[in-house]
């Protein structure tokens, strides 16, 4: 303990100067960079708070390192994640990997159904995958390390994981072909294993990592403006040993206090220091609403710039910050890529007082190796929209019921009210006020991954 606090002292006399001779301009520019970065670690902490740590919430899942089954698909009630799918039952780990690697065992999947593990660690980025288009359908086990474990691959061990953080969230999605379909995936969902490695191996546990005392996170609202953002990144980051090649970003952020463990007390600053810190946040959503409008709405940039391994998205944080603002824990462009409709062909914000079609021409749906849907968000909460119809989404496994245009293709109907009886088995209902929808292709064959194929344009009606 006193080395503890000595070595605390040495710390905190270290920064001093550095904060003193930061300007509140200097500040200012600082802010905005560690707000960006730390976006999505802050609003994955709130998501992961709520499923495993806070007992008392409506959303708790399970404690960590405990595999939990959703025996069913996400509606307007599931409010802690923005922009879930509805179209494929999820189980969840919260994955604590302090005290030793955990083994995730899958059984055999039927051909033709599509499964996942999506490994995601305190940055999100999705770092590994298990399921049909990473590993296939059949049966194994897979062990999932932290950034501290020098072991060797255990016999039986198919792939070792490792995650750079030392907590990982693991979301696993399996397909449901339909309401009569659940007890199917049911079954699948009781083959999911997950166990420490000493269970696994027979052994006698390693000594429990040390307890603890979780903070409690700021509400969405609250992380937008609240200064407190920047001790809960603090908080999040002595889970998450520094990558060497943030080093010098890392190193520049501690000019302003953040550094991992550290106690980041906004009362103990001046007034323009606190107010070039807020304006620093403020700034950096207003880069990203230029992002979002410039790049997003305009098609320059997909979900494939903001959704992947750290490598892929080579130090680009304002598309990561997008992305988890959008829909945070989407996947990567080869296991999902999500064509976003937040304007019309006339480049107008969607808004439930219009009405408007979406038409696959004749041989032109989605072109997957699982399957798409198309899902209506509404705003400004990005939360499933609750309607008469309980219809969430438009998806592949609804293509028998659809009605089909003269010429074999398909017209959807996104509007407020009944396009009719005729047609109301392609309407998917909107709220009275603005929305957006997200389509999504699971296992995008090539012709969607290089561009050769486009999602349609939303139109308005006549």
């Amino acid at each position: 303990m006193r080395q503890l606090i000595l070595a605390t002292l040495v710390l905190a006399s270290m920064l001093a100067p550095a904060r003193a001779q930061t300007t509140p301009e200097e500040a200012h520019a600082i802010a905005r960079d560690a707000y960006v970065y730390g976006f999505p670690l802050v609003d994955s902490y709130r998501v992961q708070y709520s499923y495993f740590v806070d007992r008392s919430s409506a959303e708790f899942k399970a404690g960590w390192n405990t595999l939990v089954n959703n025996a069913r698909v996400y509606t307007p009630d599931d409010k802690s994640i923005q922009t879930p799918n509805s179209d494929t039952p999820y189980s969840y780990v919260g994955a604590d990997l302090r005290a030793e690697p955990l083994v995730f065992t899958v059984p055999e999947v039927e051909k033709g159904r599509y499964y996942s593990l999506q490994f995601i660690d305190m940055y999100t980025f999705n770092f590994a995958y298990v399921g049909s288009r990473a590993t296939g359908n059949g049966a194994g086990n897979y062990l999932l390390a932290g950034p501290g474990w020098k072991g060797e691959k255990p016999k039986g061990i198919k792939q070792v994981i490792r995650s750079e953080t030392e907590f990982a969230f693991v979301l696993y999605r399996t397909q449901l072909f339909g309401p009569s379909d659940i007890d199917n995936v049911k079954k699948l969902q009781a083959g999911y294993k997950v166990q420490p490695l000493s269970a696994y191996l027979g052994k006698q546990a390693p000594a429990a990592a040390p307890t603890i005392d979780f903070i409690k996170p700021l509400s969405s609202e609250q992380e937008r403006t609240s200064l407190e953002f920047f001790n809960e990144l603090n908080f999040i980051l002595q889970f998450c040993p520094t990558n060497p090649v943030e080093k010098a970003m890392m190193a520049r952020f501690a000019r302003i206090g953040i550094g991992a463990g550290n106690k980041f007390d906004a009362a103990a600053l001046s007034p323009e220091m606190r107010k070039a810190l807020q304006d620093g946040m403020a700034e950096a959503w207003k880069s990203f609403a230029a992002y979002k409008e410039t790049q997003l709405d305009t098609g320059k940039k997909t979900s494939a710039d903001g959704f992947g391994t750290r490598t892929a998205l080579k130090g680009n944080y304002l598309a990561r910050m997008s992305a988890a603002v959008l829909g945070i824990y989407g996947n990567s462009k080869d296991e999902a890529i999500y064509p976003v409709y937040f304007i019309d062909a006339d480049k107008q914000k969607l808004e439930g007082t219009n009405r408007y079609v979406l038409r696959f021409a004749p041989g032109q749906l989605p072109p997957v190796r699982a399957f798409w849907s198309l899902t209506l968000y509404e705003l400004p909460a990005s939360l499933l929209f609750a309607n008469p119809l309980n219809r969430y989404l438009i998806n592949s496994p609804m293509l028998p019921d659809l009605r089909r245009d003269a010429d074999g293709g398909i017209t959807l109907y996104v509007q407020s009210e009944s396009p009719g009886k005729d047609k109301e088995s392609n309407w998917l209902p909107a709220p009275k006020g603005p929305f957006f929808m997200a389509m999504r292709l699971y296992w995008p064959k090539p012709e969607a991954l290089q561009g050769r194929w486009k999602a349609p344009l939303l139109k308005k009606a006549n």
